[in-house]
C-alpha cells in the first residue's frame, strides 16, 4: 500500500513534527514515537495520534512520529496530511476543537500593516500577533513550495480553528486560481476575516472566488462577512483595476504585488518606486473611486529600516492606507510611517472644532481665526481625526460620524 509522510524534523526544526505512515490491512495501529519530551508528554501525544487516526477512519497502520515540539493542532495536521498522501482517510477530516471565533472584521477597519506568515511553518503562527500588526496573513501561495500546498492548507485550517491572533485581522492568501478554489473549500468553514486573491487580472477571477465562497458559507451556516482583497501583479491587472475593484460587494481593499508587476514590465524593482509610480497611483485612484481601501505592496529589503520608513511615508502621501510586511521588525516602522504627525492631528482637531461650532450656530461657512476653511479641507480633517482615533493617537470624538 502507498506510504505517506508530512512535516519536518531535525536539529533546526521547532514547533513541528514529521509523520510517516503506512496503512495496512490488519494488525491495528502501531506507533513509534521519537520526542525530546516523550518522558513527560509521550502518552498524550500517542493518545492524540490515535484519536486523529480514528477520526480519519484509519484502523490499521504503522506510524512513525518525530516530534520537534509540535502543538496538538500541528501534529493533527501533519498526521492528516500523511494519511491523505498515503491515499487513505477518504474525505474525512480530523478537526481539532475550535476556539471561540473573534468578532467579525469591519469592512473599513484599520489596515496599516499586514504580516505575511508562511503557511507551512507553524513556528511562526503562535507569536505572530505579539508584534501588533493590524492583520496576520497565513500564506498559502508564494511562501509555500508547490509540493507542500496540501500540507499548508490543512495546517492553516487548523490554525484558524485553534490559534488566537488577538486583535489582528485573520487573513489568508490563497493560491492563484484555479488552485485557490481548493484552498477556499478548506479555509472558508473556519471563518477567516479576509481572503487575498493573488495575480488577479480580470474581474471574473474575483467573481469566481466570491461565487465559490457563498455556498461554502451556506453549507456551514456562516453569516458573517468574509472580505476580499485582490492583488494586482501584472500590467493587464493594472489596466483592469477599476473593473476588478468593482467586481463584488465584499471587496474591502485592493493592493499591488510589485515583485511580479515589475517582472511583468521587464524592469528592475527599486527602493525609490519610480518604475511603479503609475501603477501604485492608479491603485489609489481606483480604490477611492470604488469606495474601498488602497493598500501598498511590501518593502522587500528587511535590513533597510530607513528605506522602509521613507517608502511608507511616500506611500501614505500617495493615498495608501497601509502596506504589507514580511518581517515583524517592519511593523513598528510601518505604523509610524502611516500615522499622522502630532502637528497634523492638532491642526485637524482645530478644523473639526471650528466645523462643529459652525454647525451649532447654523453657519454654512467654517472659519478658523481669520481664515475661511473650504469644505474639502473640513472633510480631510474629519477623516484624519477619525483615523487618528482608530490608531489611539487622538481622543474619541464624533468626528467619524460626521464625515
Amino acid at each position: 500500500m502507498p506510504v505517506g509522510e508530512a512535516g519536518h524534523w531535525g536539529k533546526e526544526v521547532r514547533s513541528d513534527a514529521h509523520v510517516w505512515i503506512e496503512p495496512r490491512d490488519r494488525g491495528g495501529i502501531d506507533i513509534v514515537l521519537e520526542s525530546r519530551v516523550k518522558p513527560y508528554y509521550g502518552d498524550s501525544i500517542l493518545e492524540q495520534a490515535r484519536n486523529v487516526l480514528g477520526a480519519l477512519h484509519v484502523k490499521h497502520a504503522q506510524v512513525v512520529i518525530h516530534d520537534e515540539g509540535a502543538l496538538p493542532f500541528v501534529l493533527s495536521a501533519r498526521i492528516e496530511t500523511a494519511v491523505k498522501r498515503a491515499a487513505a482517510g477518504g474525505n474525512h477530516r480530523a478537526l481539532p476543537d475550535a476556539s471561540k471565533i473573534p468578532s467579525a472584521s469591519a469592512r473599513d477597519r484599520l489596515r496599516r500593516s499586514r504580516l505575511y506568515v508562511p503557511g507551512n511553518e507553524p513556528k511562526y503562527f503562535i507569536n505572530a500577533a505579539l508584534y501588533g500588526p493590524d492583520g496576520v496573513i497565513l500564506d498559502l501561495e508564494d511562501s509555500v513550495h508547490t509540493a507542500e500546498k496540501d500540507a499548508a492548507r490543512i495546517l492553516v485550517r487548523n490554525a484558524l480553528r485553534v490559534v488566537s491572533f488577538g486583535a489582528c485581522e485573520r487573513m489568508v492568501r490563497i493560491n492563484q486560481l484555479p488552485l485557490g478554489l481548493e484552498d477556499l473549500e478548506e479555509i472558508i468553514p473556519e471563518s477567516p476575516d479576509l481572503i487575498l486573491i493573488p495575480k488577479v487580472e480580470r474581474p471574473e477571477q474575483v467573481m469566481e472566488a466570491a461565487q465559490r465562497i457563498e455556498p461554502i458559507k451556506a453549507k456551514h451556516n456562516l453569516t458573517r462577512d468574509i472580505w476580499l482583497m485582490p492583488i494586482l501583479e501584472s500590467a493587464l491587472g493594472i489596466e483592469n483595476a477599476f473593473k476588478i475593484a468593482n467586481a463584488g460587494a465584499h471587496i474591502a481593499a485592493i493592493t499591488i504585488g510589485l515583485e511580479d508587476y515589475t517582472a511583468d514590465l521587464g524592469v528592475v524593482k527599486t527602493n525609490f518606486g519610480t518604475e511603479s509610480f503609475f501603477a501604485r497611483q492608479r491603485i489609489v485612484n481606483v480604490a477611492r473611486a470604488a469606495g474601498i481601501q488602497a493598500n501598498d505592496s511590501v518593502f522587500s529589503d528587511v535590513g533597510d529600516m530607513e528605506g522602509l520608513k521613507q517608502w511608507g511615508m511616500s506611500s501614505r502621501a500617495m493615498g495608501f492606507e497601509g502596506m504589507g510586511c514580511i518581517h515583524p521588525l517592519q511593523i513598528r516602522v510601518v505604523h509610524e510611517a502611516f500615522s499622522p504627525s502630532s502637528q497634523e492631528i492638532d491642526k485637524a482637531l482645530k478644523i473639526v472644532a471650528a466645523f462643529r461650532e459652525a454647525q451649532l450656530k447654523g453657519l454654512a461657512v467654517v472659519s478658523l481665526g481669520s481664515k475661511m476653511v473650504d469644505p474639502p479641507v473640513v472633510q480631510r480633517a474629519l477623516k484624519l481625526v477619525a483615523r487618528a482615533e482608530a490608531m489611539g493617537l487622538a481622543p474619541k470624538s464624533a468626528a467619524a460620524g460626521q464625515q
